[in-house]
């Protein structure tokens, strides 16, 4: 039984970011009656943009509130730590404690482990004790699962405890179920906000796409003489959506209205770039900002390009991270997408859509030669920015791609 005496610290649902208000728990990072210290991760919440770690703001015995699965609202108390004196130790059960069962609490202390991690673990009758994580706080992720798991399912994974037993009740709803032929998997709020989202770009935004193309050579070409010395000086790897990035910073400084949205009757112009680069990752398309764009050179665009993608892997952007975006990137060449027609990320009134590179010949002058080739489409709101000006930004990112050097000097 708790202490008495003990004092009580709630833990409840933080404020979360602008406009989202409720999130759902989707896993206890300490089980019921752990130990718990200041600051270490004890529950996380998915919103419809992010997953977000809830610390402990106190150390104690922690006390689950809410079952996993459960929607809750900003404010709204999780669960508990208990405090003060015989609160060191998880809760003994009715029977008085064994001297030789004193060191039991340790296990929890185990890495944390991301929810499609323990599926594979699952699956291969793995422990988590097994394997090294490599995400925030050493929390094992899907990568290092699958990294461990390359020998034979384990025979003996049979007596191990199944999902259902490890979740309570409440969270079979987010478990899949077959029936019929049919294997039913509840979608997650990431998903459910990314369906909304580009429903209402469809029913909200006069969509229409402009496309072009360009030719690589000199972007490959520059990439390929400098890209080791760029790594050896900056400590970050030079790619293509370096490249893209800036152009498309120099060009919206150029043609304003594809940096601007709607608000009731007004247009809202930004005198910033915060570039938003759609990143595909287990729970879907997320798309994490670059705040400031403007005011970063190649070396910091990489760097901020690399970070917040192998965040996104690791399933550990904010939804700060995933907010205020006024123009997007999204890159479906890197799965051999040869064209296609973006859909706007709402309220931006544009998105740049980048196609895989592909050798074709092309008239150069009086000749046709072979050159590796892109197509590039934007996607843009009609309401606010016409086909001329669509078609200027568009040149203006071509013309820059085509002639590196002119981002550069910024001309």
């Amino acid at each position: 039984m708790s202490d008495p005496a003990a004092a009580l610290l709630e833990v409840k649902v933080p404020r979360l970011a602008e406009s989202i208000s409720e999130a759902t728990l989707v896993e206890w990072l300490k089980p019921d009656g752990a130990a718990v210290r200041l600051d270490e991760p004890v529950a996380t919440l998915e919103t419809d943009k992010a997953a977000v770690e809830i610390v402990a703001d106190g150390a104690g015995v922690l006390r689950h509130g809410q079952p996993l699965g459960a929607v809750v609202t900003v404010g709204q108390v999780l669960g508990r730590i208990e405090s003060g004196p015989g609160t060191a130790a998880p809760a003994p059960s009715a029977a008085p404690p064994k001297p030789a069962a004193a060191p039991a609490p340790a296990k929890p202390a185990a890495a944390p482990v991301m929810p499609a991690a323990r599926r594979v673990l699952e699956e291969r009758g793995l422990e988590a004790a097994q394997v090294k994580g490599t995400g925030k706080g050493a929390r094992i992720t899907k990568e290092d699962a699958q990294r461990h798991a390359t020998g034979p399912v384990a025979p003996a994974a049979a007596p191990r405890e199944t999902p259902a037993q490890v979740a309570p009740a409440a969270a079979a709803p987010a478990a899949a179920h077959e029936a019929g032929g049919e294997r039913v998997v509840p979608m997650s709020r990431i998903r459910l906000r990314i369906a909304e989202r580009l429903v209402q770009a469809q029913q909200t935004a006069a969509i229409l796409t402009t496309f072009n193309e360009i030719d690589m050579s000199r972007v490959m070409d520059a990439r390929a003489r400098y890209k080791d010395a760029f790594e050896q000086k900056h400590g970050v790897k030079l790619g293509f959506m370096s490249f893209f990035a800036r152009a498309c910073v120099l060009a919206l400084a150029e043609v304003p209205s594809v940096n601007a949205f709607i608000r009731g009757d007004d247009i809202v112009y930004h005198d910033h770039a915060h570039l938003g680069i759609a990143t595909s990752t287990e729970k879907g398309l997320l798309v994490p900002v670059i705040e400031h764009a403007q005011r970063l050179d190649f070396a910091g665009l990489e760097r901020e390009i690399a970070r917040l993608a192998e965040r996104g892997r690791a399933g550990t952007l904010t939804p700060q991270e995933l907010s205020g975006g006024t123009f997007t990137i999204t890159n479906g060449g890197v799965f051999g997408s040869l064209l296609s027609t973006p859909i706007l990320n709402p309220p931006q009134s544009g998105i740049l859509g980048m196609h895989k590179i592909e050798k074709r010949p092309v008239v150069v002058g009086d000749a046709v030669v072979v050159r590796p080739m892109m197509y590039v489409a934007l996607s843009y709101d009609h309401r606010i920015i016409d086909g001329a000006q669509a078609v200027t930004f568009l040149v203006r990112v071509k013309e820059r791609l085509e002639d590196p050097e002119r981002m550069l000097l910024a001309v």
